[in-house]
């Protein structure tokens, strides 16, 4: 599973990049700077959240059947997608409603954050 989650993560981090310079690029002019901010915001916790997947799945190379491990980097995924996902959608379509979505996708980064520490409390242990 480590191989799988490193190459989404890397996967991850160049889709934020990409969605970064579009940003900075191509929707400087196109958008309210509300929506904007909106938009950096999700790139944001993309790269951030792409990275904590990284970090899990090396993790995961040393502690491969680690359920914890599995369920974070499950958790970040989720919370790119649901989270950033929708600030993304936000931004590009203007419709409001689907911010509504986007704590859902935070939970999810709580989620992984939680069982990252939960592993590490229980190592040595």
């Amino acid at each position: 599973m480590s191989r799988s989650v490193i190459f989404v993560a890397a996967l991850s981090g160049f889709l934020a990049v990409a969605l970064g310079a579009f940003a900075a690029h191509g929707l400087e002019t196109l958008l309210n700077p509300d929506l904007l901010a909106t938009f950096h915001t999700g790139v944001d916790y993309h790269m951030s959240h792409s990275l904590a997947l990284l970090g899990t799945g090396i993790l995961l190379h040393f502690f491969p059947k680690n359920r914890t491990l599995q369920t974070s980097a499950i958790a970040f995924l989720l919370g790119i997608i649901v989270f950033s996902g929708s600030l993304y959608l936000l931004s590009l379509s203007g419709i409001r409603w689907i911010g509504a979505v986007t704590p859902i996708g935070g939970v999810a980064f709580l989620v992984g954050w939680v069982s990252v520490a939960s592993f590490a409390w229980a190592l040595d242990r």
